[in-house]
């Protein structure tokens, strides 16, 4: 049971060679690993990514007759997915059902998270009729999931059809459920219907937290009612929660949308006196609302700040300045930037390509955009939706048109055969 402690808490730190050092021990010791052992092994090397290893484990199961069974593939899966590698995941899962591994309650609820963080809803849903077709009967974790699934689409019918169906099967639901519902309503873009849910939570007893009014905070902020969103900034204090980076984010980007300078100034003044440095995100979100509103040395002068080192830089900042610049017709500094990435040892995107199109595309430069199309690709960049938008928007002819969606399709194609796992788990 010790050895099985240590070898969890280093897990959960992602020191595996720790981990191994610990399950060594045990040997040394004469102990009899158990499945939870090796469970939590995997677990370990999954984490830190060392995916031969987690291999190795099974086979070593195997060698001291201990077939895998479905706590040691959900460890592999969670370890996986812990680790940023859904797609590993959905062939572990896929595996555990071809060697006759009857998927737990656990297992779903884990595919589930996957597929709706994967914005892919329908195949979530398709795994929970599957495990109630299997007699596997969903918890409170397993429904919370499916809701969070549809909610992220903004499906708020969907949503509360499942939330429904929670408590049909006699579960009262806990505030993650409520949230998870609330967030469906926000997202759809029914802030009074996010407002109805956290007043039914409230009056079914269920204490709402502070994931709850930062929710209703983006609800009313995604509505364009920064004054309600103001609102529920100000309840959560009085009550004696503490905003966080994200509250605050929420608030800023609510009236960021309305192009209130000075009171999104004021919100980043304010995170600085009660001792929050704002992050990159919300340093993003002030460069953009600046480069909307051609407030370009503002703009600037945040950037050089960035660049001295008192906040970092991600892609994302630079992908907000090459889409600024661009729409402004300014294609040499929009140029230098683009050129200026691989010493700042930041790679290029999708949105990145996609925004330097632009430029050229509002200018119907379509012979530019082409060359630019093709170094995206020889960078190994794929293209998304918005590119082909791009690219056909830089038409001027039926001709043009017609070697553009050739040329995507052909894309398109070339991406299915290169990468089937992905579009097996998001296409």
């Amino acid at each position: 049971m010790c050895f099985n402690l240590l070898i969890e808490a280093y897990g959960q730190k992602s020191l595996h060679k720790k981990a191994e050092f610990t399950y060594l021990e045990l040997l040394d010791s004469r102990c009899i690993p158990t499945e939870d052992t090796y469970a939590l092994l995997l677990k370990a090397y999954c984490m830190s990514g060392l995916l031969e290893k987690a291999e190795a484990v099974f086979r070593e199961m195997r060698k001291y007759g201990l077939p895998p069974s479905a706590v040691v593939y959900n460890s592999y899966i969670d370890g996986l997915l812990k680790g940023g590698n859904p797609q590993k995941a959905v062939e572990i899962f896929q595996r555990m059902k071809r060697d006759c591994c009857q998927p737990s309650t656990e297992t779903y609820t884990l595919m589930i998270n996957l597929y709706g963080k994967a914005s892919k809803s329908f195949m979530a849903l398709k795994l929970f009729n599957e495990m109630r077709s299997h007699k596997c009967k969903p918890n409170i974790c397993t429904y919370t999931a499916l809701v969070n699934a549809f909610a992220r689409e903004g499906l708020c019918e969907k949503a509360e059809e499942i939330f429904e169906q929670l408590q049909g099967a006699g579960i009262e639901p806990d505030v993650y459920a409520y949230n998870a519902l609330m967030e469906a309503y926000s997202r759809a873009g029914y802030p009074y219907g996010a407002a109805e849910i956290f007043s039914l939570m409230q009056h079914m007893g269920c204490e709402p937290d502070r994931a709850s009014y930062n929710i209703m905070v983006d609800a009313y902020g995604r509505a364009g009612l920064h004054e309600d969103a103001q609102a529920v900034f100000e309840e959560m204090k009085r009550l004696g929660i503490t905003p966080t980076m994200k509250s605050h984010m929420l608030l800023l980007t609510a009236y960021s949308k309305t192009g209130n300078v000075a009171k999104c100034e004021g919100i980043i003044n304010q995170m600085h006196k009660t001792g929050l440095k704002p992050d990159t995100f919300v340093i993003n979100s002030m460069l953009n609302l600046y480069g909307r509103l051609g407030q370009f040395d503002k703009m600037e002068e945040v950037l050089t700040a960035m660049e001295k080192g008192s906040y970092a830089a991600d892609i994302s900042t630079y992908n907000i300045l090459i889409n600024i610049y661009g729409r402004g017709g300014f294609i040499e500094k929009m140029e230098g930037l683009f050129q200026s990435l691989p010493a700042k040892r930041l790679k290029p995107d999708v949105v990145t390509w996609t925004s330097r199109l632009a430029a050229y595309s509002r200018k119907k430069l379509y012979r530019r955009c082409l060359e630019i199309f093709e170094e995206m690709i020889d960078a190994g960049c794929y293209p998304d939706g918005g590119t082909a938008k791009v690219l056909i928007s830089a038409c001027s002819s039926e001709d043009q048109i017609e070697q553009v969606t050739t040329l995507v399709r052909t894309m398109h194609k070339d991406m299915k055969a290169a990468l089937p796992i992905y579009f097996n788990l998001y296409g």
